[in-house]
């Protein structure tokens, strides 16, 4: 696992969790620069998808190892935590567990969803081939990026790489990743003293979603914007630079 520090080292703390099958530079790569511009970015590379061969365990694993960097480092405190996706996740279980304290908790378009441990083998199951095989031939690769190009509206060397990238990583790591997260639940009406929990909620996905963000959280800060399942990391500026203000808004700069 591997953490990095970069950006505007005298701004607010912000650690950025990267989603599904992603490693940092993947998923932020369109949007770490403004970041880096006004906040301490911490960045977190996962077991399985950190370049080092190892391979991710479980969510409670890699909180545990979240959580000893923010002690070890911050003192056991940051001013904000954002998760893309699944990275959601694991912001939920930073709050929850109260080891650590995050200010902001920020989720970006996390689904939260969560299910039994046979229901969630069979969707690992299921899931985890349409998520490898992207590259297993031009004809699918050529494919992907097409319907990531007309969803998403991804420029095409946008397309290419986020395709690419789910070719780096082993299929167990891959297969742990997304089972583990259906059966590493959340408690309802989260409540933290001093931390708010801020949504960036993604109204393309569905009501369902922003129903989730009012069952595990109380008070939560939602934001809606109208595009896909973020949308605002991949889609351009039309999208990234509202989210972009909202983030700034949650994190008082």
């Amino acid at each position: 696992m591997t953490f990095e520090e970069k950006g505007n080292m005298s701004g607010k703390t912000l650690m950025l969790l990267p989603g599904t099958c992603c490693d940092w530079q993947s998923n932020f790569a369109k949007v770490i620069d403004r970041l880096a511009l006004k906040h301490h970015l911490i960045l977190v590379n996962y077991d399985g998808f950190d370049g080092t061969g190892t391979i991710f365990p479980d969510m409670i694993t890699v909180t545990e190892k979240i959580e000893r960097y923010i002690i070890d480092k911050h003192r056991g405190r940051l001013d904000g935590a954002l998760g893309s996706s699944l990275g959601g996740s694991f912001v939920g279980q930073l709050i929850q567990r109260e080891k650590v304290h995050i200010d902001h908790g920020i989720f970006g378009s996390s689904d939260l969803d969560q299910s039994g441990i046979v229901a969630a083998k069979l969707q690992s199951a299921l899931v985890t081939p349409l998520l490898t095989g992207f590259n297993k031939s031009e004809k699918k690769k050529e494919k992907t990026k097409k319907k990531l190009m007309e969803l998403f509206e991804m420029d095409e060397e946008t397309a290419e790489g986020f395709v690419g990238a789910f070719s780096k990583f082993d299929t167990e790591s891959i297969k742990n990743e997304y089972y583990t997260d259906l059966i590493t639940h959340l408690k309802e009406g989260i409540k933290v003293e001093g931390t708010t929990a801020h949504f960036i909620y993604a109204n393309k996905m569905g009501e369902k979603y922003k129903k989730r963000y009012l069952k595990y959280f109380a008070d939560p800060d939602i934001r809606e914007f109208d595009m896909q399942h973020e949308q605002w990391l991949f889609g351009g500026d039309k999208y990234a630079e509202p989210v972009l203000k909202a983030i700034d808004e949650f994190m008082e700069v």
